[in-house]
């Protein structure tokens, strides 16, 4: 007998398939970032596609000042097809509400949109995005930033920071500083969400939480400029 997430799943890929059938996955046409948005649903740019349940596009405000781009979408995330509602997305929110940031005005999305893992017995388990691929899906992301047009982007991590500068960034040295371009918006870099759940310790996770929650009030004044 099939078990829940089983069904979820193959639910997921259906939908997925489905809209496969109706879109080139290039995206070349696309006049709006709705339109983008359905044709990244038959993305084949990277190999990742074959064993992901789905594209995982960005979402949130289409005019949103701020974007904040993660690394990958997570085991939840492919089976929703939504950015950010697994265990680093529930943190991200309730810090972003602290620092007085409303999700529903910002636009959130990943360097890279398949999930990207490796199986173990039952479970899916995280593996990192290669150049190779990080490349092929900035194809997208670009194309996300064009159309959204925001004042800052945040980059989540050094798979985001990649993605957005087109090189190796280091997190730890450049966390909290803002990098002006001419050609775009700023970048701020600062880590992922995914990072805090990983601490054991309790005192230095809590330390952790802290030092994400000021690097996103900075953001909150950065807009507010």
């Amino acid at each position: 007998m099939p078990t829940h997430e089983t069904t979820h799943h193959a639910a997921a890929r259906a939908r997925s398939q489905a809209s496969e059938k109706s879109g080139t996955g290039d995206g070349e046409d696309a006049a709006t970032l709705e339109e983008l948005r359905e044709a990244a649903r038959g993305c084949r740019r990277c190999p990742l596609w074959r064993d992901a349940t789905q594209t995982v596009f960005g979402e949130g405000a289409a005019d949103a000042r701020v974007v904040f781009v993660g690394e990958q979408p997570g085991d939840r995330e492919d089976i929703a097809g939504r950015p950010f509602v697994g265990p680093a997305g529930e943190m991200f929110d309730a810090i972003l509400a602290e620092a007085g940031i409303d999700r529903s005005e910002t636009y959130v999305t990943n360097a890279v949109k398949h999930f990207k893992f490796e199986p173990r017995g039952k479970r899916r388990i995280h593996s990192k995005p290669n150049v190779g691929e990080i490349q092929a899906c900035r194809w997208w992301l670009d194309r996300e930033l064009g159309f959204v047009a925001p004042k800052i982007v945040v980059a989540l991590g050094a798979t985001a920071a990649r993605a957005l500068l087109g090189k190796a960034v280091p997190i730890t040295k450049m966390r909290g500083q803002t990098v002006a371009r001419e050609d775009g918006p700023d970048i701020f870099f600062t880590v992922h969400p995914s990072y805090l759940l990983r601490i054991r310790d309790a005192a230095a996770r809590s330390a952790e939480r802290e030092k994400f929650l000021t690097d996103l009030v900075s953001i909150r004044r950065h807009l507010d400029r």
